[in-house]
């Protein structure tokens, strides 16, 4: 299977020696396999966390109750916590996460399903985004998607290292 992507994100990792944590949600370690899928990843690859409970999002990744309480796991605030405990506790130096609602069930009108937010971590802070993939998609297609835009900032947060 061709996969650009991920062979451009373990490139951009590589080239720059640097290494690579995942915390995911909605993807359930996708992007952590697609990355693993390529042969030499362990060079760059740490690990990752499938956090899909609240409870695991805050035991493995240190994301605050009051965080999911008052903004809920679908949200920038959430992710950007995944990140960050990712990046610190996994000690890597790029860290990328995803949250959000693959569907068919699980959308609401403030949150639909397609929402994903997102967060990437290293020296340089944490950046955060929120993408809107539709709800007529099916939830593989959400989840590569998704996986797909992990990837892309993965790649530019290590351009953004140098």
């Amino acid at each position: 299977m061709n996969d650009d992507i991920a062979y451009a994100a373990l490139s951009a990792l590589a080239d720059r020696k640097l290494t690579l944590s995942t915390a995911e949600s909605c993807t359930g370690g996708l992007v952590a396999k697609r990355i693993t899928d390529i042969s030499g990843s362990s060079a760059v690859f740490e690990g990752g966390v499938v956090s899909y409970s609240n409870d695991v999002k805050m035991k493995m990744l240190g994301v605050a109750a009051t965080t999911l309480a008052a903004h809920g796991a679908v949200s920038e605030e959430t992710a950007r916590e995944m990140a960050s405990g990712a990046l610190s506790r996994l000690e890597s130096d790029v860290a990328v996460s995803t949250t959000g609602i693959a569907g068919p069930t699980g959308g609401t009108d403030e949150k639909p399903v397609g929402t994903v937010c997102f967060a990437v971590a290293s020296r340089l802070g944490v950046r955060s985004f929120t993408e809107h993939f539709g709800e007529e998609l099916s939830r593989e297609a959400i989840r590569r998607l998704a996986s797909d835009f992990a990837l892309s900032l993965v790649a530019g947060e290590c351009e953004r290292l140098g």
